[in-house]
């Protein structure tokens, strides 16, 4: 039994409280311990609710991931939208939607192990995984579609992946590495701007070498001023 929406106007009702709590509850679990810790009598405890509750309000476990996830990825495509709606040249909005991308990453991160785990494994929730990665595929090839080939190794779809890839993989990793092989704490908040100033280069990189390799005309006009 799935609660009805907490943007409704009986938001603070005890039913939806506790709801909510729950929910709140599991995802606290993923993202401190992971998937395995996930479990009613965990969840139940940490949301400080009776055990049946976790099942008469969100039906088992699974659903409770599978409705985590989905504010996860709303709150994605939120954050990206906003950054890219902006007006701007199309430099201007791929290193706002490239900063957007990256404070997103820096507060949830995570979710790049969730994500890619239930990908590495075949995981039960993999389908809508791959519902929401498609979506975002979709937003980002439309974004480039005026800069970049409709196929080929220069289209929209390789640097969407490349870029997602060199993004997530950082907060995948770099926690493994920690100071003895990256020289500083990867999440310090030195080591994070580091990085930042990294992928910035690279789509400017990238950017440059479409310029030398595009015909001539064939980059969109600037909606805005120049970054």
């Amino acid at each position: 039994m799935v609660p009805p929406s907490p943007s409704t106007s009986d938001d603070k009702s005890p039913r939806r409280a506790r709801a909510r709590a729950i929910l709140e509850a599991a995802e606290a679990i993923l993202v401190e311990e992971g998937y395995e810790a996930l479990s009613a009598r965990a969840v139940a405890e940490r949301a400080g609710v009776n055990k049946a509750l976790v099942f008469y309000y969100w039906g088992s476990t699974a659903e409770l991931f599978e409705r985590v996830l989905e504010r996860y990825y709303a709150r994605h495509k939120d954050a990206l939208r906003e950054a890219f709606g902006q007006d701007g040249s199309l430099e201007e909005r791929l290193h706002r939607g490239l900063d957007g991308y990256l404070d997103f990453m820096e507060a949830n991160q995570a979710y790049a192990r969730l994500v890619q785990q239930q990908v590495s494994t075949g995981g039960p929730h993999l389908a809508l995984v791959q519902r929401h990665l498609g979506e975002l595929l979709g937003a980002t090839s439309e974004l480039l579609a005026a800069l970049t080939p409709q196929g080929g190794p220069l289209s929209a779809k390789h640097f969407h992946l490349s870029l997602s890839a060199a993004v997530i993989n950082y907060f995948t990793y770099a926690p493994v590495l920690g100071e003895e092989h990256w020289g500083r704490d990867p999440m310090s908040a030195e080591a994070l701007a580091e990085r930042r100033a990294h992928l910035h280069w690279m789509v400017d990189a990238w950017l440059r070498a479409l310029d030398a390799t595009l015909p001539q005309g064939t980059r969109p006009a600037p909606t805005g001023g120049q970054r």
